[in-house]
């Protein structure tokens, strides 16, 4: 990664919360986010937590995904500092934590991906540091432009959510839908009054402290996504690559019928 590459438009617009939309990829292919990204997203989170990928993957995913000029994401498989530490040395943009349910949680989160004073990651020269080259660039973007994104995604996440979403250095929150509703008792219930509820209460904590909030709607849908917006939801993943792929045979194959 050279100095001159080193932005992230994904940084400014999550502090104006304007709205993006991204996708995640689950398919361990340089193509899938060159097939995907005409079709304009703004970014994509490279799903470590439920896919097949692993780190030997990974490297060339966030290289195909910067060559399309999106931001490369990763949504780690847990809130594990090593894990964090080499995702973002590869040349990761940011992370989405998953699971994050206390102020704990959160504050373990930025302490990987940032430094020290900020936070606790060790310092390595990989590809994100230009392999050294460019380590004094990369220590000023890490600080004013890398992101970190938790996840809220089960109840217990209630019992701190204010204290959650001001952590420094938490630049926005998911919502998991489905992880809240399963920790509810109620997996895939969406329109259940109770699940409402919560997410209701978590987009009141987001209002009140002025933070990006984001939702993962699963099925393609455009309605679903204008919905979100309207809630107030700017930071939105979109569908996931298999189910787009699946989708579209579906809807080509229909028109055989």
């Amino acid at each position: 990664m050279k100095a001159k590459k080193l932005s992230n438009p994904l940084k400014k617009l999550l502090q104006q919360k304007k709205t993006t939309i991204g996708s995640w990829i689950t398919m361990a292919h340089p193509l899938i986010p060159q097939i995907l990204a005409p079709a304009g997203f703004d970014w994509f989170a490279v799903d470590m937590e439920h896919s097949s990928i692993d780190l030997g993957d990974l490297l060339g995913m966030i290289i195909a995904i910067e060559a399309t000029g999106k931001v490369p994401l990763v949504r780690v498989g847990e809130n594990d500092p090593c894990l964090i530490k080499r995702v973002m040395d590869a040349g990761a943009y940011g992370v989405i934590v998953p699971n994050v349910s206390s102020v704990d949680d959160a504050r373990r989160a930025v302490n990987a991906v940032k430094y020290p004073p900020q936070g606790q990651r060790g310092v390595g020269l990989y590809r994100a540091q230009g392999f050294g080259r460019y380590f004094e660039e990369y220590k000023r973007w890490l600080d004013q432009e890398s992101v970190v994104i938790v996840q809220i995604e089960h109840i217990d996440a209630l019992k701190e959510i204010d204290e959650i979403l001001t952590v420094k250095g938490v630049d926005a929150f998911m919502i998991g839908p489905y992880d809240l509703s399963a920790s509810m008792g109620k997996p895939g219930r969406f329109s259940d009054p109770d699940v409402v509820k919560v997410i209701d209460r978590i987009m009141a904590s987001a209002r009140r402290h002025n933070l990006a909030a984001g939702f993962h709607i699963v099925p393609p849908d455009p309605k679903l996504v204008k919905q979100k917006i309207k809630q107030g939801f700017s930071f939105l993943a979109y569908s996931v690559d298999s189910i787009l792929l699946g989708e579209a045979a579906d809807n080509a194959m229909k028109g055989l019928v």
